[in-house]
Protein backbone atom coordinates (compact mmCIF):
# COMPACT_ATOMS: atom_id res chain seq x y z
CA UNK A 1 0.00 0.00 0.00
CA UNK A 2 2.86 2.38 1.15
CA UNK A 3 4.78 1.25 -2.30
CA UNK A 4 1.52 2.11 -4.11
CA UNK A 5 1.00 5.83 -2.92
CA UNK A 6 4.36 6.44 -3.33
CA UNK A 7 3.97 5.50 -7.44
CA UNK A 8 0.62 7.84 -7.24
CA UNK A 9 1.42 10.47 -4.80
CA UNK A 10 1.01 12.97 -7.85
CA UNK A 11 -1.94 11.98 -8.84
CA UNK A 12 -3.06 11.95 -5.10
CA UNK A 13 -1.85 15.65 -4.67
CA UNK A 14 -3.62 17.08 -8.07
CA UNK A 15 -6.90 15.15 -6.72
CA UNK A 16 -6.64 16.56 -3.36
CA UNK A 17 -6.11 20.30 -4.81
CA UNK A 18 -9.22 19.67 -7.16
CA UNK A 19 -11.54 18.85 -4.44
CA UNK A 20 -10.51 22.06 -2.21
CA UNK A 21 -10.43 24.52 -5.49
CA UNK A 22 -13.57 25.36 -5.33
CA UNK A 23 -13.72 26.26 -1.89
CA UNK A 24 -10.37 28.03 -2.31
CA UNK A 25 -11.96 30.28 -5.00
CA UNK A 26 -15.30 31.27 -3.39
CA UNK A 27 -12.82 32.33 -0.16
CA UNK A 28 -10.09 34.45 -1.85
CA UNK A 29 -12.43 35.83 -4.64
CA UNK A 30 -15.96 35.73 -4.21
CA UNK A 31 -15.50 36.69 -0.48
CA UNK A 32 -18.67 34.05 0.39
CA UNK A 33 -16.81 31.39 2.50
CA UNK A 34 -17.01 27.77 2.74
CA UNK A 35 -20.72 27.15 2.57
CA UNK A 36 -21.08 29.13 -0.55
CA UNK A 37 -20.12 25.85 -2.69
CA UNK A 38 -22.26 23.84 -0.56
CA UNK A 39 -25.18 25.74 -1.42
CA UNK A 40 -24.85 26.14 -4.69
CA UNK A 41 -24.30 29.99 -4.08
CA UNK A 42 -23.67 31.96 -7.74
CA UNK A 43 -19.96 33.40 -8.04
CA UNK A 44 -16.81 32.48 -9.42
CA UNK A 45 -16.75 29.49 -7.70
CA UNK A 46 -19.93 27.69 -9.50
CA UNK A 47 -18.89 28.90 -12.59
CA UNK A 48 -15.25 27.42 -12.45
CA UNK A 49 -16.85 24.21 -11.05
CA UNK A 50 -18.37 24.00 -14.61
CA UNK A 51 -15.23 24.83 -16.58
CA UNK A 52 -13.21 22.34 -14.74
CA UNK A 53 -16.37 19.65 -15.11
CA UNK A 54 -16.02 20.59 -19.25
CA UNK A 55 -12.50 19.84 -18.65
CA UNK A 56 -13.15 16.72 -16.64
CA UNK A 57 -15.89 15.44 -19.75
CA UNK A 58 -13.19 16.11 -22.59
CA UNK A 59 -10.15 14.37 -20.86
CA UNK A 60 -12.32 11.28 -20.26
CA UNK A 61 -12.81 11.28 -23.67
CA UNK A 62 -9.85 11.83 -25.46
CA UNK A 63 -7.63 9.32 -23.07
CA UNK A 64 -10.44 6.69 -24.57
CA UNK A 65 -8.83 7.86 -27.76
CA UNK A 66 -5.26 7.43 -26.67
CA UNK A 67 -6.31 3.84 -25.81
CA UNK A 68 -7.07 3.45 -29.79
CA UNK A 69 -4.71 5.46 -31.21
CA UNK A 70 -1.65 5.83 -28.92
CA UNK A 71 -1.87 2.38 -27.16
CA UNK A 72 -2.95 0.58 -29.79
CA UNK A 73 -2.37 2.09 -33.12
CA UNK A 74 -5.76 2.82 -34.43
CA UNK A 75 -5.98 5.25 -36.32
CA UNK A 76 -9.94 5.75 -35.67
CA UNK A 77 -11.43 8.89 -37.77
CA UNK A 78 -15.61 7.96 -35.71
CA UNK A 79 -14.52 8.18 -32.49
CA UNK A 80 -16.97 11.06 -31.90
CA UNK A 81 -19.47 8.71 -32.20
CA UNK A 82 -18.25 6.43 -29.16
CA UNK A 83 -18.89 9.97 -27.48
CA UNK A 84 -22.33 11.00 -28.94
CA UNK A 85 -24.03 7.44 -28.70
CA UNK A 86 -23.50 7.73 -25.12
CA UNK A 87 -24.90 10.99 -24.85
CA UNK A 88 -27.99 10.26 -26.96
CA UNK A 89 -28.55 6.70 -25.40
CA UNK A 90 -28.51 8.25 -22.37
CA UNK A 91 -30.64 11.47 -22.88
CA UNK A 92 -33.30 9.24 -24.77
CA UNK A 93 -34.03 6.87 -22.56
CA UNK A 94 -34.64 8.93 -19.66
CA UNK A 95 -36.29 11.87 -21.55
CA UNK A 96 -38.31 9.14 -24.07
CA UNK A 97 -38.82 5.97 -22.14
CA UNK A 98 -38.72 7.52 -18.54
CA UNK A 99 -35.96 4.86 -16.96
CA UNK A 100 -34.36 5.34 -14.04
CA UNK A 101 -30.59 5.66 -13.59
CA UNK A 102 -30.06 1.87 -13.31
CA UNK A 103 -31.69 1.63 -16.32
CA UNK A 104 -30.67 3.92 -18.55
CA UNK A 105 -26.48 3.04 -17.07
CA UNK A 106 -27.66 -0.46 -18.81
CA UNK A 107 -29.01 0.81 -22.01
CA UNK A 108 -25.62 2.83 -22.37
CA UNK A 109 -23.43 0.12 -21.57
CA UNK A 110 -24.89 -2.46 -24.19
CA UNK A 111 -25.00 0.55 -26.67
CA UNK A 112 -21.16 1.25 -26.07
CA UNK A 113 -20.56 -2.89 -26.48
CA UNK A 114 -22.68 -2.66 -29.41
CA UNK A 115 -20.91 -0.09 -31.03
CA UNK A 116 -17.32 -1.00 -30.36
CA UNK A 117 -18.58 -4.63 -31.78
CA UNK A 118 -19.07 -2.85 -35.29
CA UNK A 119 -16.30 -1.19 -35.08
CA UNK A 120 -14.25 -4.46 -34.38
CA UNK A 121 -15.77 -6.00 -37.14
CA UNK A 122 -14.23 -4.59 -39.23
CA UNK A 123 -10.90 -4.54 -37.67
CA UNK A 124 -9.77 -7.66 -39.59
CA UNK A 125 -10.37 -6.52 -43.13
CA UNK A 126 -8.93 -3.02 -42.98
CA UNK A 127 -6.04 -1.38 -41.53
CA UNK A 128 -3.96 1.76 -41.26
CA UNK A 129 -5.67 4.81 -43.38
CA UNK A 130 -8.28 2.54 -44.74
CA UNK A 131 -9.69 1.28 -41.19
CA UNK A 132 -9.80 4.95 -40.37
CA UNK A 133 -11.75 5.92 -43.51
CA UNK A 134 -14.14 3.05 -42.52
CA UNK A 135 -14.91 4.36 -39.07
CA UNK A 136 -15.31 7.83 -40.46
CA UNK A 137 -18.36 6.27 -43.37
CA UNK A 138 -19.76 4.62 -40.22
CA UNK A 139 -19.69 7.50 -37.84
CA UNK A 140 -20.78 9.87 -40.69
CA UNK A 141 -23.78 7.83 -41.08
CA UNK A 142 -24.59 7.89 -37.42
CA UNK A 143 -24.13 11.85 -37.66
CA UNK A 144 -26.75 11.90 -40.77
CA UNK A 145 -28.84 9.83 -38.52
CA UNK A 146 -28.99 11.31 -35.64
CA UNK A 147 -30.45 14.40 -37.51
CA UNK A 148 -33.03 12.76 -39.64
CA UNK A 149 -36.47 13.84 -39.48
CA UNK A 150 -37.66 10.27 -38.40
CA UNK A 151 -36.08 10.61 -35.55
CA UNK A 152 -36.89 14.37 -34.53
CA UNK A 153 -39.00 12.90 -31.44
CA UNK A 154 -36.43 11.11 -29.84
CA UNK A 155 -33.00 13.04 -30.93
CA UNK A 156 -34.55 16.20 -31.64
CA UNK A 157 -32.62 16.33 -35.09
CA UNK A 158 -30.80 19.39 -36.19
CA UNK A 159 -31.92 21.37 -33.20
CA UNK A 160 -30.41 18.62 -30.55
CA UNK A 161 -31.81 16.79 -27.41
CA UNK A 162 -33.02 18.98 -24.62
CA UNK A 163 -34.65 19.39 -21.35
CA UNK A 164 -32.83 15.78 -20.07
CA UNK A 165 -33.67 15.97 -16.27
CA UNK A 166 -30.61 13.89 -14.21
CA UNK A 167 -32.79 10.96 -12.69
CA UNK A 168 -30.36 11.59 -8.97
CA UNK A 169 -30.31 14.64 -7.02
CA UNK A 170 -26.48 13.85 -7.09
CA UNK A 171 -26.21 14.52 -10.53
CA UNK A 172 -28.31 17.27 -10.88
CA UNK A 173 -25.24 19.84 -12.17
CA UNK A 174 -27.26 22.66 -11.14
CA UNK A 175 -29.05 22.62 -8.07
CA UNK A 176 -25.95 20.27 -6.72
CA UNK A 177 -22.82 21.49 -8.50
CA UNK A 178 -20.30 20.42 -5.87
CA UNK A 179 -21.88 17.06 -5.78
CA UNK A 180 -21.90 16.10 -9.36
CA UNK A 181 -18.25 17.87 -9.85
CA UNK A 182 -16.99 15.45 -7.04
CA UNK A 183 -18.47 12.52 -9.04
CA UNK A 184 -17.14 13.60 -12.56
CA UNK A 185 -13.24 14.36 -10.46
CA UNK A 186 -13.63 10.31 -9.17
CA UNK A 187 -15.15 8.98 -12.64
CA UNK A 188 -11.90 10.61 -13.54
CA UNK A 189 -9.45 9.23 -11.12
CA UNK A 190 -11.27 6.11 -11.33
CA UNK A 191 -10.75 5.85 -15.07
CA UNK A 192 -7.42 7.25 -15.44
CA UNK A 193 -5.99 3.86 -12.54
CA UNK A 194 -7.71 1.36 -14.23
CA UNK A 195 -6.27 2.52 -17.54
CA UNK A 196 -2.44 2.73 -16.07
CA UNK A 197 -3.03 -0.73 -14.90
CA UNK A 198 -4.50 -2.13 -18.15
CA UNK A 199 -1.44 -0.65 -20.07
CA UNK A 200 0.93 -1.52 -17.11
CA UNK A 201 -0.38 -5.46 -17.34
CA UNK A 202 0.37 -7.78 -19.91
CA UNK A 203 -2.88 -6.96 -21.84
CA UNK A 204 -1.51 -3.54 -22.31
CA UNK A 205 2.06 -4.69 -23.33
CA UNK A 206 0.66 -6.37 -25.97
CA UNK A 207 -1.35 -3.80 -27.15
CA UNK A 208 1.58 -1.61 -27.58
CA UNK A 209 3.16 -4.71 -29.57
CA UNK A 210 0.22 -4.57 -32.35
CA UNK A 211 0.89 -0.69 -32.32
CA UNK A 212 4.52 -1.28 -33.23
CA UNK A 213 4.52 -4.47 -35.15
CA UNK A 214 1.33 -6.32 -35.89
CA UNK A 215 2.84 -9.35 -38.26
CA UNK A 216 5.47 -10.31 -35.30
CA UNK A 217 2.99 -10.45 -32.51
CA UNK A 218 1.08 -12.76 -34.24
CA UNK A 219 4.08 -14.69 -34.94
CA UNK A 220 4.33 -14.75 -31.47
CA UNK A 221 1.10 -16.28 -31.22
CA UNK A 222 -1.24 -13.85 -29.91
CA UNK A 223 -4.73 -13.32 -31.61
CA UNK A 224 -3.98 -9.61 -31.89
CA UNK A 225 -8.01 -9.11 -33.46
CA UNK A 226 -9.24 -10.17 -29.60
CA UNK A 227 -7.27 -7.18 -28.18
CA UNK A 228 -7.79 -5.05 -30.31
CA UNK A 229 -11.37 -5.39 -29.78
CA UNK A 230 -11.17 -5.23 -25.62
CA UNK A 231 -9.48 -1.75 -26.45
CA UNK A 232 -12.18 -0.96 -28.48
CA UNK A 233 -14.79 -1.83 -25.70
CA UNK A 234 -13.04 -0.63 -23.04
CA UNK A 235 -12.81 2.60 -25.28
CA UNK A 236 -16.28 2.74 -25.88
CA UNK A 237 -17.74 2.78 -22.80
CA UNK A 238 -15.01 5.54 -21.44
CA UNK A 239 -16.51 7.56 -24.18
CA UNK A 240 -19.93 6.44 -23.89
CA UNK A 241 -19.51 7.36 -20.00
CA UNK A 242 -18.08 10.73 -21.14
CA UNK A 243 -21.07 11.10 -23.06
CA UNK A 244 -23.28 10.51 -19.88
CA UNK A 245 -21.95 13.01 -18.00
CA UNK A 246 -21.76 15.73 -21.36
CA UNK A 247 -25.54 15.05 -21.19
CA UNK A 248 -26.11 15.71 -17.71
CA UNK A 249 -23.99 18.68 -17.33
CA UNK A 250 -25.08 20.15 -20.25
CA UNK A 251 -28.90 22.00 -21.15
CA UNK A 252 -29.06 20.48 -24.49
CA UNK A 253 -27.11 17.66 -26.49
CA UNK A 254 -26.20 18.70 -30.59
CA UNK A 255 -25.29 16.47 -33.38
CA UNK A 256 -21.94 17.94 -33.22
CA UNK A 257 -20.77 15.77 -30.95
CA UNK A 258 -21.23 13.30 -33.62
CA UNK A 259 -19.12 14.74 -36.46
CA UNK A 260 -15.64 14.37 -37.16
CA UNK A 261 -14.72 17.41 -35.95
CA UNK A 262 -15.04 16.31 -32.49
CA UNK A 263 -12.85 13.67 -33.28
CA UNK A 264 -10.22 15.99 -34.56
CA UNK A 265 -10.80 17.82 -30.91
CA UNK A 266 -10.23 14.90 -29.09
CA UNK A 267 -6.83 13.84 -31.42
CA UNK A 268 -5.39 17.64 -31.15
CA UNK A 269 -5.85 16.86 -27.27
CA UNK A 270 -3.80 14.11 -27.05
CA UNK A 271 -1.12 15.60 -29.65
CA UNK A 272 -1.29 18.57 -27.42
CA UNK A 273 -0.26 16.13 -24.01
CA UNK A 274 1.02 13.47 -25.92
CA UNK A 275 -0.32 10.35 -27.53
CA UNK A 276 0.27 7.44 -25.99
CA UNK A 277 1.11 8.88 -22.42
CA UNK A 278 -2.21 8.89 -20.91
CA UNK A 279 -1.73 11.68 -18.42
CA UNK A 280 -1.19 13.86 -21.43
CA UNK A 281 -5.19 13.50 -22.08
CA UNK A 282 -5.68 15.19 -18.77
CA UNK A 283 -2.98 17.86 -19.42
CA UNK A 284 -3.97 18.49 -22.86
CA UNK A 285 -7.70 18.79 -22.74
CA UNK A 286 -7.16 21.52 -19.92
CA UNK A 287 -4.99 23.33 -21.53
CA UNK A 288 -7.27 22.89 -24.90
CA UNK A 289 -10.15 24.22 -23.17
CA UNK A 290 -8.93 26.91 -21.23
CA UNK A 291 -7.22 27.84 -24.55
CA UNK A 292 -10.48 27.77 -25.92
CA UNK A 293 -12.29 29.94 -23.54
CA UNK A 294 -9.81 32.26 -22.48
CA UNK A 295 -8.97 33.26 -26.42
CA UNK A 296 -12.66 33.61 -27.43
CA UNK A 297 -13.40 35.93 -24.37
CA UNK A 298 -10.15 37.71 -24.68
CA UNK A 299 -9.81 37.94 -28.65
CA UNK A 300 -13.36 36.66 -29.99
CA UNK A 301 -12.51 37.55 -33.89
CA UNK A 302 -9.21 35.96 -34.26
CA UNK A 303 -9.54 33.45 -31.22
CA UNK A 304 -9.68 30.09 -33.88
CA UNK A 305 -6.57 31.86 -35.40
CA UNK A 306 -4.85 31.92 -32.05
CA UNK A 307 -5.56 28.53 -30.97
CA UNK A 308 -4.22 27.24 -34.46
CA UNK A 309 -0.92 29.22 -33.82
CA UNK A 310 -0.86 27.57 -30.12
CA UNK A 311 -1.35 23.75 -32.04
CA UNK A 312 1.73 24.73 -34.30
CA UNK A 313 4.04 25.55 -31.82
CA UNK A 314 3.44 22.33 -29.87
CA UNK A 315 4.08 20.57 -33.00
CA UNK A 316 7.10 22.11 -33.73
CA UNK A 317 8.42 22.41 -30.02
CA UNK A 318 7.03 20.07 -28.42
CA UNK A 319 6.88 17.03 -30.95
CA UNK A 320 5.97 14.30 -28.18
CA UNK A 321 3.24 16.25 -26.52
CA UNK A 322 3.98 18.08 -23.61
CA UNK A 323 4.18 14.79 -21.48
CA UNK A 324 6.14 12.69 -24.05
CA UNK A 325 8.55 15.37 -24.44
CA UNK A 326 9.21 15.61 -21.01
CA UNK A 327 9.50 11.86 -20.31
CA UNK A 328 11.74 12.23 -23.73
CA UNK A 329 14.07 14.79 -21.49
CA UNK A 330 14.16 13.23 -18.22
CA UNK A 331 16.67 10.84 -18.70
CA UNK A 332 18.86 13.75 -20.22
CA UNK A 333 17.83 16.05 -17.34
CA UNK A 334 18.84 13.20 -14.71
CA UNK A 335 22.05 13.11 -16.36
CA UNK A 336 22.85 16.68 -15.92
CA UNK A 337 22.12 16.72 -12.46
CA UNK A 338 24.18 13.77 -11.19
CA UNK A 339 27.02 15.73 -13.32
CA UNK A 340 26.09 18.47 -11.53
CA UNK A 341 26.06 17.39 -8.51
CA UNK A 342 29.23 15.68 -9.01
CA UNK A 343 30.98 18.97 -9.93
CA UNK A 344 30.05 20.34 -6.96
CA UNK A 345 31.05 17.58 -4.89
CA UNK A 346 34.88 17.87 -6.25
CA UNK A 347 34.96 21.32 -5.76
CA UNK A 348 34.10 21.03 -2.43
Amino acid sequence: MTAWLRRRWMLLAVTALAVVFPFTISVLIDGQGFGAVLTNEKGSALFLQGLVIEIIILALYAISYDLILGITGLLSFGHAMFFAVGAYTFGIVIKSFGFGLVGAIIAVVIAAILQALLFAVIVPRVKGIAYGLVTLGISSMFWIVIQSTDLQRYAGAEIGLQGVKAPAWWLDTTSHRFVFYLVALATLVVVYLVYTRLVDAPLGRVLVAVRENEERAEMLGYRTFWFKLVALVVASLTAAFAGVLHALHQSIITPNIAGLGFTVTALLIILIGGIGTLSGAIIGAAIYKLLQYYLNKWFPGVSDLLIGIAYIAVVLYLPYGIVGTWRAKALDMRRGRRRLLALVKRDT
